[in-house]
């Protein structure tokens, strides 16, 4: 301001000495109009830094700050806050608006979509601003499913023209699914209707799993032994056998006996009988008879010697078959082993489990196992390991009254077979029979998650080189061993919608049992006077799904059935036959 204060003071006196004089040449003139044009350049080429700037506009974007959700062909009157100069729609073919007046302004939808409206006063500043979002006729729709299911709190909400969402609270999943086929018949199949509802109470399921298990074994071994002893002393022993030991000693042949069993035992104590009792002793040098053999071997001293006898060792699960005589002028023992065993085991656990929909829950029924774990220096701590049958699962109902569950069902026990020993402690092995997996399926609908056939069979046969293949007596130097195992495991897990019940409707086990006592354990051989008859309550199906809706307001197949009552009902009981007959064949049976 200064400046140009100055430029203007200038100006001013170079115009009144020039009217003063009057007189002035032309040169003068001249030079005073170079003065003032050099004095304007000299100011124009100073710094730009000293010229004043303006204030400076800063940007502002305005978003619309109102929502309005109209039908088709539906209208709203709006208050404006202020008086309007401009209106701004930007798509008129979503939404259009007509003005009453500088305060009022109506909004009416033509199609499915949003657009946005602006309005602003004469100064250029927005008074109003909205997104319009254009979409089926709401009102009606919360009419009709507030007239089908008065009990439920459903929401609607429009996402354009073909999609609908659904909010709220349902009392049970198959409402939520009556409300999503009540909106399709009044939209039309084109439309995408999108439910989000939840139950009122929380359903709860209870999971029941089934572990059948069929497993039978079949072990033959057959071995042999010969053992063959002099009954003089000092005399010749030997054996061949791929059996069991036949023990030491000596024994009298003509006593020996036949044995047959599981495992057969035939010693002979005291005192070892003399097979030359009643002969006559010669003298080796003159030939004469000095005496007679007694009945008992005697020792240096002149002692009956005695013994334990040989006998033949015990021959647990085994079959034997013994003989005791002479063989080739020997004193010989022999046994036959022969084994059979067949094995049938049949497992069948049934774990049950109560959960919410949504939550995760666990059952273990069994123990724990140590395991010893070197901790260095010598330390070793101790680790602890789940066995039994356990089972974990997740359960979700879904709106059409389905169930989807993933489970983790377990049985494991303890086995020798594969067992380690670690620091002196002896680790045993598990046999574990696990599936994990999700399915989904219907209240009290079973389905076969998992199973197992397994037949498997071995042959050993262990023999001496050469002497194995000796026809007949090659038996003397091998044995056989043949194992056979067959195996059938099935799973099946079956969900259950459940509802709590009194306490006093539940039947547990232990009712009407009653400790018996002495007396009548004495004469009764009774563990208990009483057992528990009561059977508990258990769950049922639930009923199926609601039919779908009839669109048209007459249905001919409603009003005349196309099969006549009497043999609709025949086949209606052919079908339910049928289907009996099928679920009878879950799974190949195991034929024993």
């Amino acid at each position: 301001m200064t400046m140009r204060i100055a430029i203007k003071n200038v100006s001013a006196s170079a115009e009144k000495t020039e009217r003063q004089s009057g007189k002035s040449t032309g040169a003068q003139t001249m030079k005073a109009k170079s003065f003032a044009k050099a004095l304007l350049a000299s100011i124009a080429a100073l710094p730009l830094a000293a010229a004043p700037t303006g204030t400076a506009t800063a940007q502002q974007v305005v978003s619309p700050s109102d929502e309005i959700v109209i039908s088709i062909g539906r209208g709203e009157l709006v208050q404006v806050p202020g008086t309007m100069a401009d209106v701004f729609v930007a798509n008129e073919n979503v939404a259009d608006v007509q003005i009453k007046s500088q305060r009022q302004l109506y909004v009416f939808g033509r199609s499915g979509g949003e657009t946005t409206i602006y309005a602003s006063d004469a100064r250029g500043e927005v008074i109003f601003s909205a997104n319009v979002r254009v979409g089926s006729n709401i009102g009606s729709i919360d009419q009709m499913l507030a007239l089908a299911m008065p009990e439920a709190q459903v929401n609607v909400a429009t996402m354009g023209t073909n999609t609908v969402l659904l909010t709220g609270t349902v009392a049970a999943p198959e409402d939520a699914a009556e409300a999503e086929r009540l909106v399709t018949a009044f939209l039309g199949e084109q439309a995408n209707v999108i439910t989000r509802l939840k139950t009122a109470t929380p359903l709860q399921v209870n999971l029941q799993v089934k572990f059948a298990e069929v497993s039978r074994s079949l072990v033959r071994a057959v071995s042999g032994n010969l053992t063959t002893v002099d009954a003089s002393t000092g005399g010749f022993r030997g054996g061949v056998g791929t059996g069991r030991s036949l023990g030491t000693g000596r024994f009298d042949p003509r006593n020996g006996p036949l044995g047959v069993g599981a495992g057969v035992q035939n010693p002979v104590a005291g005192p070892f009988p003399n097979p030359r009792a009643g002969l006559p002793i010669f003298d080796p040098v003159t030939g004469a008879v000095t005496g007679v053999e007694g009945q008992f071997l005697l020792d240096a001293n002149g002692n009956p010697l005695t013994f334990t006898g040989p006998g033949i060792d015990s021959n647990t699960g085994g079959t034997t078959i013994a003989g005791l005589g002479r063989l080739f002028g020997l004193d010989a023992i022999g046994a036959l082993d022969l084994s059979e065993r067949l094995g049938l085991i049949t497992t069948i656990s049934q774990p049950n489990l109560t959960a919410l929909s949504g939550e995760t829950a666990t059952f273990l029924a069994g123990g724990e196992f140590p395991i010893p774990i070197s901790q260095g220096l010598g330390n070793v701590a101790i680790e602890y390991r789940n066995f039994g049958v356990s089972l974990a699962y997740t359960p979700t109902v879904l709106s059409n009254g389905r169930i989807s569950i993933r489970v983790r069902p377990e049985v494991s026990e303890l086995s020798s077979q594969g067992a380690v020993t670690l620091n002196g402690f002896q680790v045993p092995a598990l046999t574990i029979r696990r599936t994990e997996t999700t399915v989904e399926l219907g209240s009290g609908q079973s389905f076969m998650i998992a199973g197992l056939l397994s037949n498997n069979a071995q042959n050993a046969l262990d023999k001496a080189p050469g002497l194995g293949d000796v026809p007949i007596l090659g038996n003397l130097f091998r044995s056989r061993d043949f194992r056979r195992g067959e195996t059938e495991l099935v799973i099946v897990v079956t969900p259950y919608l459940v509802k709590p019940v009194n306490a006093s409707d539940i039947a547990l086990p232990t009712d009407g049992y009653h400790s018996a006592n002495e007396l009548e354990q004495f004469i009764g051989y009774k563990d208990n006077d009483g057992v528990s008859g009561e059977r508990r309550p258990g769950p049922t199906a639930a009923e199926p799904d609601a039919p779908n809706p009839n669109i048209s307001q007459a249905d001919p197949a409603a009003i005349v059935p196309s099969v006549p009552q009497p043999q609709q009902r025949r086949a209606d009981d052919r079908s339910n036959r049928g289907r009996e007959r099928q679920a009878d064949a879950v799974t190949p049976g195991f034929d024993l």
